[in-house]
């Protein structure tokens, strides 16, 4: 089973890459920025 969060849990430490091909850290941003995520697991694929 996979990671499962609540309500008010803080995230887990990722790196996902831009669409610049440039890989980024959530830890990037700490005391920075707020950062939303988002998944859009239709997106680029055919149908």
């Amino acid at each position: 089973m996979g990671l499962l969060l609540k309500k008010g849990d803080h995230a887990p430490e990722f790196t996902l890459p831009s669409t610049l091909k440039k890989d980024i850290s959530l830890s990037d941003f700490k005391g920075k920025k707020n950062v939303l995520v988002a998944f859009y697991p239709l997106d680029f694929t055919p149908g």
